[in-house]
């Protein structure tokens, strides 16, 4: 997960906006989903 990714959802978590953790929860969906142009532009888990 990328790091400005964790930080707005640790952020979200604190402020109990479950708003933003579902968007937040659907762009990194997104952003896992897509298929990789090159292996190291997207670290995976």
């Amino acid at each position: 997960m990328p790091q400005w990714l964790c930080n707005q959802m640790m952020r979200a978590y604190q402020k109990k906006d479950r708003r933003q953790i579902k968007m937040l929860n659907d762009c990194w969906f997104f952003y896992y989903r897509q298929p990789a142009k090159d292996a190291a532009a997207i670290p995976r888990p």
